[in-house]
């Protein structure tokens, strides 16, 4: 009993340490990771998430890949223009590892390759383009390295998605240029502001004034017209007025008593004016009675 007692605990050791070898291999795959394998040395396969088993001392974990994507802001880097102006600008690139296996054995550092690569890639953009064509053609020049950055880190497993210029720092003195001509700029448009206002305000005062004058003369036009209508009816009722006591005279006087009558108002008229001299016949002189029996006749 006591010879079989150091077997039992040899075989109970044995066992915990079987468990513990297979418990150590067991391994659970995070979302958004892969884990390279590596068995004898030679690349076995990638793990996606979820729980895995590996051979104890004979696979090994070669490396684990965040697939998620990744910002790198790399320091800014001199370069010359093609009219020969050296700027200084800074570049953020994401990217994002589609291959685990290629990321692992492609290149040794990656990020150190896609740093020098853009910086390569970055100066022979710019020495292509002038200084106002840098500064004014971002997207332009981030699409370009995009894509070359895309193609050549390809065969490492890795997608660059987007690119961009974060900085771009001419030389002083090319910044303090950029800066009065901007001045100028702004001190221009500013005058012909102010020149449109001012030429704006005179056409509206103008405007103003012929519509004041234009209604000033519509007014004393009806005024005018008002004015005449009234005279032609009062002359119209004077007239009516004159008709209407002539037809009564005539109701009360004969014709041929009137007529004559007429005249001589007619004469009287004319005897008013300082040069008029007038011969009155001897008949005329008996129309006075005439006349004055008229008057009578009215009266009555």
């Amino acid at each position: 009993m006591l010879q079989s007692l150091p077997q039992f605990v040899a075989i109970i050791i044995l066992i915990l340490i079987a468990l513990y070898v297979i418990a150590s291999n067991i391994r659970i795959v995070p979302q958004s990771q892969s884990y390279v394998i590596e068995r004898l040395g030679a690349y076995k396969e990638s793990w996606d998430t979820g729980l895995h088993l590996k051979i104890p001392f004979i696979e090994r974990i070669a490396s684990r890949v965040s697939l998620k994507e990744r910002v790198v802001d790399f320091d800014p880097q001199p370069v010359i223009t093609k009219d020969n102006v050296t700027m200084m600008i800074d570049t953020v690139v994401y990217f994002q590892i589609t291959d685990p296996k290629l990321f692992t054995y492609g290149v040794e550092n990656p990020i150190s390759a896609i740093e020098n690569l853009t910086a390569t890639t970055l100066r022979n953009i710019i020495g292509d383009l002038e200084l106002d064509e840098s500064l004014t053609s971002r997207d332009i020049i981030n699409t370009k390295m995009r894509s070359i950055l895309d193609e050549a880190t390809d065969p490492w497993g890795i997608k660059v998605n987007r690119v961009e210029l974060k900085n771009i720092l001419p030389p002083k003195d090319i910044q303090d240029a950029m800066e009065k001509q901007m001045r100028a700029e702004r001190e221009r448009r500013e005058a012909i502001l102010r020149a449109e206002g001012q030429k704006r305000s005179a056409i509206l005062i103008a405007e103003g004034e012929k519509a004041s004058k234009i209604l000033s003369a519509e007014a004393y036009r009806d005024a005018t017209i008002k004015r005449a209508e009234g005279d032609a009816d009062a002359i119209i009722l004077v007239q009516k007025a004159y008709a209407e006591g002539l037809s009564l005279v005539l109701q009360k006087v004969p014709a041929d008593v009137v007529v004559p009558l007429k005249g001589l108002e007619a004469l009287e008229k004319i005897a008013d004016t300082p040069s008029s001299k007038l011969i009155i016949p001897s008949e005329i002189q008996s129309l006075a009675g005439l006349a004055a029996s008229a008057q009578e006749i009215m009266k009555k």
